[in-house]
């Protein structure tokens, strides 16, 4: 299964500079597999995490938009007071429909459109946060075949959002925070040991 991932999808609230932070720093530039994140934030936030993160790792990091291809060696971030998600052709979509779980954007929705595009080939990754967002799509993943992967919870900042996805889904690996990094760095080497021409 690890073989065959070729988009990560992440969640993450509270405390999530450190957490994203400390996942992302060990992956190398050129990092085969796209990286998804939503994170919850007020709808007034600024560009300051995606320019910390992109000092703070290899890999360019930008805000999502419409339509837009995710591509290896990018993390791209839901914008604020936007919901992200897959349309059917693997690209991006922005929408400011109504809050799912009291959050714009939503770690559900973008979990389940990545289940429906990605199947088998979609790694989701709950991160520290306090509520529950993520575990019906984390849940969702693992139903279509998916890697589920969450935080331990004990190194968590606020451990109600990695509780909640492995209360909820059969979860296939629970990592460490300081490891989840050097664990995906292992999917991208397992993925270009199966197909080295990959972008």
């Amino acid at each position: 299964m690890l073989m065959s991932v070729k988009i990560i999808v992440v969640g993450v609230s509270t405390g999530a500079l450190v957490a994203l932070t400390k996942i992302l720093t060990p992956l190398p530039s050129d990092f085969c597999i796209p990286v998804v994140i939503v994170r919850h934030q007020p709808p007034t936030v600024d560009d300051t995490i995606v320019s910390f993160l992109g000092s703070n790792c290899r890999l360019k990091v930008q805000y999502a938009k419409t339509g837009e291809t995710p591509a290896a060696g990018c993390v791209y971030l839901a914008p604020p007071d936007r919901h992200l998600q897959f349309a059917s052709d693997g690209t991006f979509e922005l929408l400011d429909t109504p809050k799912v779980n009291f959050s714009r954007p939503s770690v559900d929705l973008l979990f389940e459109s990545a289940a429906l595009v990605f199947g088998t080939n979609v790694a989701g990754v709950i991160l520290t946060g306090a509520n529950a967002d993520g575990a019906e799509g984390l849940k969702t993943i693992k139903q279509y075949g998916g890697l589920t992967i969450v935080q331990n919870p004990k190194s968590a900042e606020a451990a109600i959002m990695p509780d909640s996805a492995i209360q909820k889904a059969l979860v296939d690996h629970i990592i460490w925070i300081d490891q989840i990094g050097p664990f995906l760095w292992d999917i991208h080497l397992k993925a270009r040991k199966v197909n080295p021409d990959i972008a």
